[in-house]
């Protein structure tokens, strides 16, 4: 199985690099990574800024892709939930999930996605989504593996 991720935007402090390079590479036992950043656009612009943004994320898609879009209207879902989601993807050459910037995702992208996610009614910044994201990839395939993680 690959997984992706298409970002809005970079991973701006150190900490959450951190964060982030540390769930990658425990995903590396399970499955490829791979990250896809696109260029923020500068706020202020409203829908036209969630639509170039949108369209370059799904220029980074490939046909045959099932693709999540994580949002605040999505299906909530537990972890054991979402490792179902996952492991049912598995016929799809390669698993997207996407996360958009500070304006949220282009009606094009939620169109195209399989599935809406949410984590909650709240919302996070998307520096801290992508980690809670990566770390909730790595918790699906312990489960999915039946393997010890800590709750």
């Amino acid at each position: 199985m690959k997984i992706a991720i298409i970002a809005v935007g970079g991973l701006k402090e150190d900490y959450w690099r951190k964060s982030a390079a540390e769930y990658a590479k425990r995903i590396s036992a399970y499955s490829k990574l791979e990250i896809i950043e696109i260029a923020e656009e500068r706020p202020g612009g409203g829908v036209k800024i969630i639509e170039r943004e949108g369209a370059r994320a799904l220029n980074a898609l490939r046909d045959r892709d099932c693709v999540a879009a994580m949002c605040v209207e999505g299906q909530r879902m537990s972890s054991e939930r979402f490792a179902r989601f996952l492991e049912h993807a598995v016929n799809a050459p390669r698993v997207v999930f996407f996360i958009g910037g500070s304006e949220g995702l282009s009606v094009g992208v939620k169109s195209r996605a399989d599935a809406l996610i949410s984590f909650s009614g709240m919302t996070f910044p998307h520096q801290m989504a992508r980690v809670m994201l990566l770390e909730q990839i790595y918790r699906a395939f312990k489960i999915i593996k039946n393997e010890p993680y800590h709750k």
